[in-house]
């Protein structure tokens, strides 16, 4: 799906930044920081309206924040299958050797809150080292 396609499908007003931050997103295979995107997008950059653009997509069901750490957030595009999805609870898998942040989307998250609280959002990060660094220890 292209980003104008996106942004229309979520009724999203399309600009050249949100477009950027979209193609930047769509063309990483892990999520990727600020200055990532900051380096992609070129000088369609502008740190008030990245913010701003990321919010609006974020409110709107388009990508998700993954906070790492006190200093590390990272971004990635939700998955859209057959119509709309806004968050779909899932779990991130940050490796400590290589430092990257994976979606697990095959990694369900469901929780069940007491009657009365509304649930806004869900974080889960897993901590540990991936596959490919294990498999360079294990040479």
């Amino acid at each position: 799906m292209s980003p104008t396609e996106i942004l229309q499908q979520h009724q999203i007003k399309k600009t050249s930044p949100r477009v950027a931050i979209i193609q930047a997103l769509q063309k990483s295979p892990v999520p990727l920081t600020e200055g990532d995107i900051k380096s992609k997008m070129g000088d369609l950059y502008d740190r008030i309206t990245f913010y701003r653009s990321v919010n609006t997509m974020m409110d709107a069901g388009v990508i998700h924040r993954i906070v790492v750490d006190n200093v590390t957030v990272k971004y990635a595009l939700n998955k859209c299958e057959k119509g709309h999805c806004h968050h779909a609870g899932h779990a991130h898998f940050y490796c400590r050797v290589c430092n990257e942040l994976i979606c697990l989307n095959e990694v369900k998250v469901k929780t069940s809150i007491p009657e009365g609280y509304t649930q806004e959002e869900l974080e889960l990060l897993i901590r540990g080292v991936c596959k490919r660094c294990n498999d360079k220890h294990d040479e």
